[in-house]
This record gives structure tokens, C-alpha cells and sequence, in this order.
């Protein structure tokens, strides 16, 4: 793809979006377009179709969606406009204007059954309101383009924003010695860096497609927690408790997928990189991002 085409990010205020824009810079491309919730309502159907039909991206990168996951529970009518009917909107203006989509899901479209590693075809079936909708969202641009990647994270870190590193921390610096931490949830981290830098490889080819992108390797949330520690340097005990036992301490949740597993074997039947192992992205975003 031609270094001055025209990108168009979503969600840049965010991990994944922030970093999207510094590796598109980092990679050469000079036509890029970072925007946010103040710039474009993705709810809004006729200030898409004229956002994008005024702007004619070649390749539209949406990253922007409602992640909270517990509080979407309580508004599900939002959360579907955010997550399910924006990017119907988008994908419905791309077609228009011929653009490429790119559309992050999530590990939350799957029920988490089970232990093998879910696979791009497998059935869906999300537990949560936040799982469901994204999984309408892909459903939509599925139906409406051709050119499109869809491609489903879990677990995400970056530096942009909030994330389970940096809470870990924020809690060990203000003197927590033990934390209850999740055992019997296990997928695998993501760096939103790594994650961008497969993102901006993949809108440089025609591989459309579905594709599940996260570090290798798995872990549970206590696993991860402890390793965060360890490289940070910080003495905290991780306890491990059931999802069960967590959820009677913490009153609201919504219910999680056990098994986060995902196959990344599209990525290599597709010839693109897998990310590096989630201990070396943590060490990586701890040492160099947070300076820690």
C-alpha cells in the first residue's frame, strides 16, 4: 500500500488506538487521520456516512468501542449502539467509498468453555453484554464488506490509559502487601505496540479475514499479576482465588469467559508474524513505558 494513502484511526484517546497512530508514523505513512468520540459519534448513522464519504479513507482502523465491561450490564441499549450498530455504520460508509476495515473484537465474543484454543470459526456465544455486542458488531461487517480485518485481542495493555499493569502497580505503590488475584481465567496478554505493528503490517496486504491477535503463551490473572511484580521489583503476594470466590467479594460483575484461549493460526496460515511472548512484552512495557 502506497505511504501516502489515507488512514483514518479510531479511539485514539486509548491503548490500542494511540498506538496504532505511533506505529503508522513509525512505519512511513504521512496521510493519517487520529479521532476520537469528539471528532465523530460512531452512533450517529447520517455523521458517519458523511464523516467517511467527506473524507474517503482507503483504510479505516476502529479500534473506538465501549470496553466496560461490567458497567455495560446496566445499559445494554448504549453499549449496542457503541459496539454493534457503529460499526455497522462504518462498515456501510467503507463500502461506499471502497475503504478497507479494520475492527478490533475480543476473546468475549466465545463462552469460554472448555480448555482447547478457540479457533477464528468456532461457534460464538458471549456471556456478557459487552461480549454479545461486540459479536454483532463483527456479524454486521461480515454481511457488509469484503474488505475487512476483524481481528480479536484479550487482555490488553498499553500506555495509553488504563490497564490491568498499571492498577497491579497503582495498588502496590500505595502499600497493598497481598491482593486477591483471579486463578481459573486464562487467556494471554496483549500489547497494544505489538498488536499495532501486526495491524499496520496486515492493511498493507489484501490478507482479508479473521484473525486473533494476542502475545503468546497463557496464563491466569494471578499468573500475570505475580510476573508483573517480579519484573516491577515490588513485594506484594498475589493470592489466587476461584472467579467464583472473587465474584462474592466483588458485588456486579459480569460474567467472564474461563477460557480465553485463542488460535493463532490463521496469523501463520496467512504469513504474518505472531506477537512475542507475553513475558517479554511485560518486561518491555514495564522497563521501557513505565520506567519502572
Amino acid at each position: 500500500m502506497d505511504k501516502n494513502s489515507k488512514i483514518i484511526v479510531t479511539g485514539v484517546k486509548g491503548q490500542l488506538g494511540f498506538d496504532c497512530l505511533r506505529r503508522l508514523k513509525e512505519a512511513g505513512y504521512t496521510n493519517v487521520l487520529g479521532i476520537d468520540i469528539e471528532e465523530l459519534d460512531i452512533t450517529d448513522e447520517q455523521a458517519v456516512h458523511s464523516f467517511i464519504e467527506r473524507e474517503r479513507p482507503d483504510v479505516f482502523m476502529h479500534n473506538a468501542a465501549w470496553t466496560a465491561v461490567d458497567k455495560a450490564e446496566q445499559m445494554p441499549e448504549l453499549v449496542n449502539k457503541v459496539n454493534a450498530l457503529g460499526p455497522k455504520y462504518i462498515a456501510e460508509a467503507c463500502k461506499k467509498v471502497d475503504a478497507t476495515m479494520v475492527y478490533i473484537s475480543t476473546d468475549y465474543v466465545f463462552d469460554g468453555k472448555g480448555e482447547k484454543f478457540f479457533d477464528i470459526n468456532d461457534p460464538k456465544n458471549g456471556l456478557s453484554i459487552y461480549g454479545k455486542t461486540k459479536s454483532l458488531g463483527e456479524d454486521y461487517v461480515t454481511s457488509v464488506l469484503d474488505k475487512y480485518f476483524i481481528v480479536r485481542i484479550s487482555w490488553v495493555f498499553g500506555i495509553n490509559g488504563n490497564n490491568f499493569i498499571k492498577t497491579m502497580l497503582k495498588l502496590a505503590d500505595s502499600g497493598k502487601k497481598e491482593l486477591n488475584v483471579v486463578s481459573d481465567q486464562i487467556g494471554s496478554p496483549t500489547y497494544t505496540y505489538d498488536l499495532a505493528k501486526l495491524l499496520v503490517e496486515m492493511i498493507a496486504t489484501d490478507k482479508y479475514g479473521i484473525y486473533h491477535a494476542t502475545n503468546e503463551g497463557v496464563c491466569s490473572w494471578a499468573d500475570f499479576a505475580k510476573y508483573i511484580f517480579e519484573v516491577a521489583h515490588k513485594d506484594v503476594r498475589v493470592n489466587p482465588v476461584t472467579t467464583a470466590e472473587y465474584m462474592k467479594l466483588v458485588s456486579n460483575q459480569a460474567a467472564r469467559p474461563l477460557n480465553s484461549r485463542l488460535s493463532k493460526q490463521s496469523l501463520t496460515d496467512a504469513g504474518f508474524n505472531r506477537l512475542p511472548d507475553w513475558k517479554d512484552a511485560v518486561n518491555r512495557y514495564i522497563k521501557n513505558e513505565l520506567g519502572e
